[in-house]
């Protein structure tokens, strides 16, 4: 299944080049992956089930990568896949050549593909909700197939908001029910089932709902039509769609015969299906028309599989195959149409059934396969659906009801494609291309082919449907069961629905005088307020004063804290409290509180700036005195580059601080809640730890992962992932902050000054003016440049084994480079280092990301590809690992980040004093 998945990601990442090599034709490349999950599909189906793949994920929290095929996945696993075969070879001739979107259309439709094909045989509920989330983000790339039609943009804004908010609640309910169950594996879930508490089911069902498209979230599809034909073909018929109907079959033989679950889904199902149906009526667009019998057909399907009973299950796994069937070539006939004639307007059609008989009675089949006609596979559906309500009178007759206007719109379609109308003349029809036509066809005969074979198809689904717990009405799949009740609603609904399409005008207009309130309108509607209501709270909160956000801030830490009091009671701590381990912390603490009490009283910013750094120092000699010196000396570097950039920056700033607008006593007094805040959350942090602090196996770890410095085996080995993580973020920041400050980077180059003073050498390049350079200082960081760069490799190197690491090291090489460029300017700065800034963070990136990849490729996780040990003349034991390599990147990110830094916030503000120094000396 893995590789199943791995495969329809390569293809939908090489459909942009196959598109613009291959044209429409790379659809027919595309289609090979589906058509290898079908084919793997019916091997499983072959071999017997059920069947179950899994893969360690993160194997301490016990997740996953848990797959399972059992009657339910497989059937839902041919119709995500073959359909998807099918829509792909259509698509390569519903598109005209040349199309600017062919690659994307092809790269989201795979991956949806992919998407839906991970969700229906996942075996986990957190993969399942991963699987879930994709879908929602590929349709919506899909239905915005046409980034320049507004409509086409609101349909798929209107599907993301929609089925994202219940993909949320969704999330919160599976958390509720992992959580009681103590697993998140499906399969067990339903074997146990668990005691599900209401809220959890309500959450479930508002995200099963929103996908299916049930009232009220019923809004978003029939918008959805926006999207090309074959995506609401493949999308809104045979696959997104099923995802709710699909969580309902499976969590039903857990959670069906939850009185809340039946009372929720069968009247919500029953409701969609009338209302649908009813909208189907009135609607003279094509596609609209089969969107809202989709609409219908949705909730029929939620009724079946939210009755939580097994005759209801089996009746509903038969339409849910049959739904797939003719919907989808429903869909694909309204494709042909519309290309053949130019129109899907009912009133604008006229004669393409004569002008085109093999696409009318592809149409057609499919059409009474959706009516429930004999001997088609609806049928077959409808009948066992109608037996399996039997025990419930007033819901068989809402499905009686809804079955007419199925069979009225079904007409209604019929005559409006088809038919020809007094007064209209007949289309002009094009030819229709035969990779349009074939799967539409052999989906429509699908129907007709499968309804004999009805028994044998129910038996297999019987293994599921058994799953539940409460057996229901007794209920058959055969084609022909005899004259019985339900055959006798059937031909009553069928009757039925003739009636409302003869009187399809009066129908039409009394469903026009009936509807009141526009869904579309009231989404909108809603989407408008919350607008303008984010944009007056933005404009509140959000003034642009840096000072009013972090009061903000830590008000809001203050609330958390003393709400926190407030609903959990008195705190109590119950680990002891120790004033402290070594003599030296208090008077390291002592310092620190000075160094901030004089912050308090500091009347210049670059004060402000030098007392802060102090308490960063104290911080660091408490690590120290802890027992932490890589930490420490992390800090100590840290905090002196940080002194140096304040430097750089306050030079454009006033020298003097301004008067705060927040009174002194207010800020002191917020200062000192904060930090009870703090200071109170980490001593019952520690009091309320239940379990032997992990710390106690590092050193075990550590050594296990050949290193003799715990603090680089958690970086490097433990949490190499983060460490990954955590470094591309610095070089975002980075990256992000000085593109803010200055917009001004066109090239890496720093250009020479134009101050009039300035002197250049062959040996110092230094660019600052007579009066302001040193040339004591300027020798000594060229005589020192080199030594400390050796110092910064050799922190490098020892890091997995000593006080150093790469992250170290790069701020060690890094302060030389400041040092280089304090003393000579910013040509100095070039010539020091005489990379760009982009190049050494992106080469360090990659390195690192290449390396932890390289581990799991080759190795058994990230980093653990290479380890060995060597001795190094001149410098002893050096241990050489693909955690250094990983170091190593670490180490030139760093520096590239230090080198951004230094131009962006040095040599630009150099440059612009220079040319206002230049600028005053001209007017003068």
């Amino acid at each position: 299944m893995e590789s199943l998945l791995i495969l329809h990601a390569v293809a939908a990442a090489c459909a942009p080049w196959l598109a613009a090599r291959l044209g429409r034709g790379s659809f027919f490349l595309l289609a090979v992956a589906p058509a290898a999950a079908f084919a793997y599909t019916v091997w499983l189906a072959v071999r017997g089930l059920p069947v179950r793949e899994s893969t360690a994920w993160a194997p301490v929290m016990g997740m996953e990568l848990s797959f399972r095929a059992d009657a339910l996945s497989v059937l839902m696993m041919s119709l995500v896949t073959g359909v998807g075969v099918l829509v792909l070879v259509y698509s390569a001739r519903y598109f005209p050549a040349g199309d600017d979107g062919l690659g994307r259309y092809g790269g989201a439709m795979t991956a949806f593909a992919g998407s839906m094909l991970g969700l229906v045989a996942a075996d986990d509920l957190l993969l399942l909700y991963v699987f879930w989330e994709l879908t929602t983000v590929f349709s919506y790339l899909l239905i915005g197939y046409d980034p320049e039609s507004r409509m086409s943009r609101q349909a798929a804004m209107k599907a993301l908001s929609v089925t994202t908010f219940g993909g949320l609640a969704m999330l919160a309910g599976f958390v509720l029910i992992g959580q009681a169950a103590g697993t998140y594996q499906i399969s067990a879930i339903v074997a146990n089932p668990p005691e599900i508490s209401p809220i959890a089911l309500v959450l479930v069902l508002a995200g099963a709902l929103a996908k299916s498209a049930i009232f009220p979230f019923s809004m978003w599809l029939p918008a959805a039509m926006a999207a090309p034909t074959p995506v609401s073909a493949y999308l809104h018929a045979a696959a997104m769609v099923k995802a709710g109907v699909y969580l309902l079959a499976r969590l039903g033989p857990a959670a069906g015969d939850a009185t809340l679950w039946r009372a929720v889904a069968v009247p919500l199902g029953l409701l969609t299906m009338l209302l649908g149906g009813w909208r189907a009526l009135r609607e003279t667009d094509l596609k609209r028309l089969l969107a809202y019998g989709t609409v219908s057909q949705l909730g029929f399907l939620v009724v079946l599989f939210g009755s939580g009973n097994e005759g209801a299950a089996l009746a509903g796994t038969a339409m849910l195959l049959a739904h797939a069937l003719f919907k989808a070539a429903l869909f694909l006939v309204v494709g042909i149409v519309d290309h053949a004639a130019g129109t899907r307007e009912l009133g604008r059609l006229s004669g393409v059934g004569q002008s085109r008989p093999w696409v009318c009675a592809a149409a057609v089949l499919a059409g009474a396969s959706m009516a429930g006609v004999p001997p088609l596979a609806g049928f077959v559906g409808k009948e066992a659906a109608l037996e399996s309500l039997l025990g419930a009178p007033v819901v068989l007759a809402g499905v009686v009801l809804g079955s007419a206007l199925t069979a009225a719109y079904t007409l209604r379609f019929l005559w409006g494609a088809f038919a020809g109308k007094p007064g209209v003349p007949a289309n002009e029809v094009h030819r229709v291309p035969a990779a349009m036509f074939a799967p539409a066809a052999l989906l429509s005969v699908l129907g007709l082919l499968l309804a004999p074979l009805a028994p044998w198809y129910g038996g297999a689904m019987s293994a599921f449907a058994g799953t539940f717990r409460d057996p229901g009405h007794e209920t058959h799949l055969v084609l022909w069961s005899g004259f019985s009740l339900p055959l006798l609603l059937s031909a009553a609904a069928l009757a039925g629905g003739v009636l409302l399409f003869l009187a399809r005008e009066p129908v039409a207009r009394a469903g026009a005088a009936a509807h009141v309130l526009d869904s579309g309108q009231v989404f909108w509607s809603i989407v408008r307020r919350l607008d303008r209501f984010a944009i007056q709270l933005t404009g509140f909160i959000q003034r642009g004063s840096v000072p009013d956000y972090l009061m903000l801030t830590l008000l809001v830490t203050v609330g958390v804290g003393v709400f926190s009091i407030a609903y959990g009671g008195p705190p109590r701590l119950t680990a002891p409290v120790v004033p402290w381990e070594r003599p030296e912390q208090p008077i390291v603490t002592v310092l620190i509180a000075a160094a901030a009490v004089l912050a308090l009283f500091a009347r210049a910013y670059i004060l402000v700036a030098l007392v802060i750094g102090l308490t960063g120092y104290g911080t660091a000699l408490l690590f120290l005195a802890h027992g932490s010196p890589d930490l420490a000396l992390t800090q100590f570097l840290a905090e002196t580059l940080s002194l140096v950039i304040f430097a750089l920056v306050l030079r454009r700033l006033p020298i003097d601080p301004g008067r705060g607008r927040l009174p002194f006593p207010f800020r002191v007094g917020l200062g000192l809640a904060v930090g009870v805040v703090a200071t109170g959350a980490g001593m019952l942090a520690m009091s309320a730890r239940r379990t032997e602090p992990i710390g106690a196996g590092m050193a075990a770890a550590a050594e296990e992962a050949g290193a003799r410095n715990i603090v680089s085996a958690i970086i490097l080995d433990i949490r190499a992932w983060d460490t990954m993580g955590e470094s591309t973020v610095l070089v975002v920041l980075t990256l992000g902050v000085t593109s803010l400050v200055f917009l001004r980077r066109r090239s890496y180059r720093i250009e020479p000054s134009e101050h009039p003073h300035a002197e250049r050498t062959h040996w110092l390049a230094a660019t600052l003016p007579r009066g302001q350079r040193a040339l004591a200082f300027e020798v000594a960081a060229r005589l020192t440049f080199h030594t400390v760069l050796v110092l910064s490799v050799f922190l490098l190197f020892i890091g997995h084994s000593g006080v150093g690491g790469g992250f170290a090291g790069g701020i060690v090489a890094g302060l030389a480079i400041t040092v280089r460029y304090l003393a000579g300017g910013r040509n100095e700065l070039a010539v020091a280092v005489p990379v760009h800034a982009g190049v050494l963070m992106g080469a360090g990136l990659t390195l690192s990301a290449g390396t932890a990849l390289l581990g799991l490729l080759f190795g058994r996780a990230a980093l653990d590809m290479l380890a060995t040990d060597v001795h190094v003349p001149l410098v002893g034991h050096l241990h050489v690992s693909t955690g250094l390599l990983f170091d190593v990147g670490v180490y030139v990110s760093v520096i590239g980040m230090v080198q951004d830094v230094l131009r962006g916030l040095g040599a630009e503000l150099d440059r612009q004093i220079d040319a206002d120094q230049i600028a005053t000396e001209a007017s003068a």
